[in-house]
């Protein structure tokens, strides 16, 4: 089966004052018909960048070299009719903050309805009875009370409801979501996500999933992709990340996560500060904080290495697999652990 989106060796700079900062470095993907992809990563590690290429909503004098197809179309060679009809019919966005995002002197029945009767051309009352049932499908009652309504009126778990209504309104072949439960109680959150989920089932939509949530992204995705630095790390099943990781940024993310059935007086941190893509030295990018770390971790870039059906970006594999996962409860690798 052909994927429905393919990212390959995508690069992408932007204007910062007066130069060009690399933000993306050689990311590659692939994302199935109906299967969801998790992006985890640290802030500044280019999830969300990663998103905004895809949709296409980079700032002016932005400089892309690589590849993003949608169903096996180039998305920047498309013009005018074809690049809405990407925007407004094929791919949708939920962003995080969903205040930030409505109008907030405009209705939540205008907000709903706005691309019905401009890209549809579909009469009021017919959008209108539309944003009813869409709002039915999102777990929210009196309908027509909530479109009169303006967004300060909604709580933020009603709101981002209503996000998830207007970006399933056209049935789009995939969903770009933007840490949507981010800003959410861990109940609200939980009803958001269930929702989503089932509305990805029914409409057969793919799903490109941003989260900091390691166990959500477990629950969530069926694969995935550990950015640090604007690279790809490593890619792997979900459910096997956690028992199995293959880059020490990913062990380490795995074992600074809190345990409800373990008692610990603290959390282990990595060490260092996470590193934007223009900052990252030579050598692998997470060199500096890698207990695991050699000299010839600090020489080259490392290249994406395939283990099974899994990728990783980390030199000393495969002989460090099963050591890092071994030392998730411990607070660093001994000496003879970094030697070998």
């Amino acid at each position: 089966m052909n994927a429905l989106l393919e990212v390959d060796g995508l690069t992408v700079q932007l204007p910062v004052a007066g130069e060009l900062r690399t933000v993306l470095r050689d990311v590659s993907f692939s994302l199935d018909r109906g299967s969801t992809l998790g992006l985890v990563g640290e802030s500044g590690s280019g999830k969300s960048m990663t998103v905004r290429t895809v949709a296409r909503l980079l700032p002016d004098g932005a400089d892309v070299q690589g590849g993003v197809r949608f169903d096996g179309a180039e998305v920047f060679d498309l013009r005018t009719e074809g690049l809405r009809s990407y925007r407004a019919q094929d791919v949708a966005m939920i962003f995080q903050d969903a205040r930030a995002h409505t109008n907030p002197v405009r209705t939540i029945g205008d907000f709903l309805t706005e691309a019905m009767r401009t890209n549809d051309r579909m009469p009021k009352p017919a959008a209108r009875k539309r944003a009813q049932e869409l709002l039915a499908e999102v777990g929210i009652g009196d309908s027509e009370r909530r479109l009169r309504q303006f967004p300060h009126e909604l709580s933020g778990g009603l709101l981002q409801r209503v996000m998830i209504a207007a970006a399933v309104a056209a049935r789009p072949r995939l969903v770009l979501a933007d840490e949507p439960t981010t800003a959410l109680d861990v109940t609200t959150q939980a009803e958001v996500m269930a929702i989503l989920r089932r509305m990805q089932r029914e409409y057969g939509m793919a799903m490109l999933f941003i989260t900091h949530d390691l166990e959500l992204a477990s629950a969530v995705c069926d694969e995935t992709i550990v950015l640090y630095a604007g690279q790809v790390m490593e890619r792997q099943a979900s459910v096997r990340l956690h028992q199995d990781p293959l880059h020490p940024y990913t062990a380490a993310l795995v074992q600074a996560r809190p345990e409800i059935g373990r008692r610990v007086d603290r959390l282990p941190a990595i060490t260092g500060h996470p590193t934007t893509a223009y900052e990252a030295p030579d050598g692998c990018a997470f060199a500096p904080r890698c207990p695991f770390a050699q000299e010839r971790c600090r020489t080259g870039v490392p290249p994406l290495l395939r283990i099974g059906p899994s990728e990783t970006r980390c030199a000393r594999m495969p002989g460090l697999r099963g050591r890092m996962a071994r030392q998730q409860h411990t607070d660093s690798p001994s000496n003879e652990e970094v030697k070998r």
